[in-house]
């Protein structure tokens, strides 16, 4: 494989990798605590949370899909690639476990955004609307919560099972 496609696919791999882990970082650690505490108890907060969640979901699934392309052109010019799950090495460990970790990042985003985002956008228009149960938003909110740092750890693991690989 050529020095510059290899380059190119790490260029877009970090890039990739930022928005999505840095994204969730970000979100979780900074946005979603402030503006809970800045719009406590008004229905402003669920329309600016599904705001974000509407915001960050097609970013986030995009570089997804760049993760995945680059990071197969990755491993197929990487010498310490044997093939398809053959774990011969310290490396192919490490890439096993790194795996492992985003598709434990794909599920939480799945469960995320198939399950709890949409009950969460229901339950706060109805919320909005004086119909709902504000126990269920709670409720919603808190799997939304445990799932997100879910994320945020898997892409720590990530993060930190590619820096083994690569000091490989």
């Amino acid at each position: 494989m050529s020095p510059s496609t290899l380059a190119i696919s790490y260029f877009f791999h970090l890039i990739a990798t930022v928005v999505w882990i840095g994204g969730l970082v970000i979100l979780t650690i900074l946005v979603w605590p402030e503006t809970r505490r800045a719009l406590q108890d008004n229905p402003a907060l669920y329309q600016l949370l599904a705001r974000l969640r509407r915001r960050f979901l097609p970013i986030s699934n995009f570089s997804l899909v760049v993760l995945v392309i680059t990071g197969l052109i990755q491993m197929a010019g990487d010498p310490n690639y044997d093939g398809v799950l053959q774990i011969t090495n310290a490396w192919s460990q490490a890439m096993l476990l790194k795996h492992l970790a985003v598709a434990g990042m794909a599920v939480c985003g799945l469960a995320l955004q198939y399950g709890v985002a949409p009950a969460l956008e229901r339950a706060s228009l109805l919320l909005e609307r004086g119909k709902g149960d504000p126990d269920e938003w709670v409720r919603l909110r808190r799997r939304e919560v445990r799932l997100t740092w879910a994320n945020v750890l898997l892409g720590i693991a990530v993060l930190g099972f590619t820096a083994w690989a690569t000091a490989l």
